[in-house]
């Protein structure tokens, strides 16, 4: 049996040399540019930052963000999402279509369009390609790193707090301008796209300033630091005054609300909070105030009790809940995850199977369906899940990480290595991918095939690792 040790390598950093961007002889930078730096840019990332690893979460963000860039100035559909479970308010978009998401938004944004007003915003950053202008903008006074943009994300990311602005604006003065930080008509022509394109999406435009509005009046009445947000997208009065001003033609109409915000809210506070009896007395707090949103307050409280491993509890909380909407993903999902947790492995796989067969292809679901089958030790069949999942998914490192898993479990090793060899690219481990390729390789030369997409994966990875040198 051969297992992946971690889901993080501090190695792969050591195999991406960080391009100079900005220097006397680069110009502007091309989209095709654009669009590697970005991706190197995600390798190391993810070499270093652990990914929220939450299916229903992933799926609802990345149905909306691809929504929204519809109805955006976004040319290359190619998008990435990360989320970074963290409870700090902050977004952040990198060149080449990598939006990314902290948990922590949902601690600020009071609804839907709210948050959405932030995702517009990042992707008309990208739309306008405000990376690559600033760049050319700046290249005749300093050289620019993408070293230095990932010095800060990651910061921001995993560190937050003090800590974290203090080592940002160290890196700030030492590069005399934050590259996080987009320039004042940048930030208008963000706010002007991003308030298009909540309107072209039916979204409330006037949720742009009422969701400035809540970041500024949380650090004015908490006392508190100002998010990420707010220091890397400089808010001023006169800033939340213009987008009302932008939105007042449009924001006397009715927007509907969407429900299923309040309920991944939920389990986006219960995954920032560990202590599993805050969140109970959170939640009954939320139901004892009589909320507007007390089915959401009741799925969260459903989740805190099964976060303290009364299943019993949980299950009483949702049986209402799944009776008024039978049909609804979310309350579906949860209740085979109390099923998972419960052992109960018969059932959650025949609630799947039947799930399934009125959603295929369904991310959440499959994903359910292959963790129950691997809880179940039903490891070639998680396998073969998984596999179907690698195919559909295969930027998504977690899918290659529990592939890897599961195939040691299951007796595959050749197949151990080359799903490692996929997790491994995917991190900018470069050196690490080739040598589970190798391995592979010895296991599968008597088979002609195989041994011949092996070799082609070799030099596949060879031809990566020359691209991110040169970049």
């Amino acid at each position: 049996m051969v297992l992946l040790s971690a889901p993080l390598t501090s190695a792969a950093g050591n195999d991406i040399k960080l391009p100079i961007l900005g220097d006397s002889s680069s110009g502007i930078i091309s989209k095709q540019q654009e669009y590697q730096l970005g991706r190197t840019w995600l390798k190391v990332f993810r070499s270093r930052v652990q990914e929220f690893d939450d299916p229903l979460m992933q799926d609802y963000f990345e149905n909306l963000i691809y929504n929204l860039a519809t109805y955006s100035e976004l040319e290359d559909p190619r998008l990435e999402l990360i989320i970074v479970n963290n409870p700090s308010m902050n977004a952040f978009a990198v060149p080449g279509g990598i939006v990314g998401i902290h948990t922590g938004i949902f601690a600020f944004a009071e609804n839907e369009d709210q948050m959405v007003s932030v995702l517009a915003h990042e992707l008309a950053h990208l739309s306008q390609r405000h990376f690559a202008r600033g760049v050319e903008a700046r290249r005749s006074s300093t050289a620019l790193s993408l070293a230095g943009l990932l010095a800060g994300l990651v910061l921001a990311a995993t560190v937050g707090g003090d800590a974290g602005m203090a080592a940002m604006a160290a890196t700030q003065a030492m590069t005399l301008e934050n590259q996080l930080r987009y320039s004042r008509s940048n930030e208008k022509e963000a706010d002007r796209f991003g308030l298009r394109t909540m309107e072209k999406s039916g979204r409330d435009p006037g949720a742009v300033g009422d969701m400035f509005e809540t970041m500024l009046k949380r650090v004015r009445y908490a006392g508190d630091r100002a998010p990420e947000f707010l220091l890397t997208h400089p808010v001023t009065e006169k800033r939340i005054a213009d987008a009302r001003g932008r939105a007042m033609s449009s924001s006397m109409r009715h927007y509907p609300d969407n429900s299923d915000y309040y309920l991944l809210q939920a389990r986006a506070l219960i995954a920032m909070t560990k202590n599993p009896k805050t969140n109970i007395k959170r939640f009954n707090k939320k139901l004892e105030a009589n909320t507007q949103q007390r089915d959401a307050a009741s799925y969260g409280l459903a989740l805190s009790h099964l976060q303290n491993g009364n299943i019993e509890a949980a299950r009483r909380l949702m049986v209402p809940l799944l009776k008024k909407d039978p049909d609804h993903q979310i309350y579906n999902y949860t209740a085979i995850e109390l099923d998972m947790a419960d052992k109960k492995y018969s059932e959650a796989l025949n609630k799947l199977a039947f799930l399934l067969r009125r959603n295929p292809g369904n991310y959440p679901l499959l994903s359910l369906q292959a963790e129950t089958l691997w809880l179940d030790h039903q490891y070639e069949e998680a396998s073969l899940a998984l596999t179907g999942l690698a195919r559909s998914r295969n930027q998504d490192p977690m899918v290659w990480y529990r592939l890897a898993e599961v195939r040691g479990l299951a007796g595959n090793i050749s197949g151990v290595h080359e799903a490692r060899a996929e997790y491994f690219i995917l991190v900018g481990a470069f050196a690490l991918a080739r040598e589970q390729l190798g391995l592979a390789q010895k296991l599968v030369t008597p088979d002609f095939k195989r041994s011949s997409i092996v070799r082609q994966r070799l030099r596949d990875v060879i031809e990566m690792e020359e691209k991110a040198n040169r970049l």
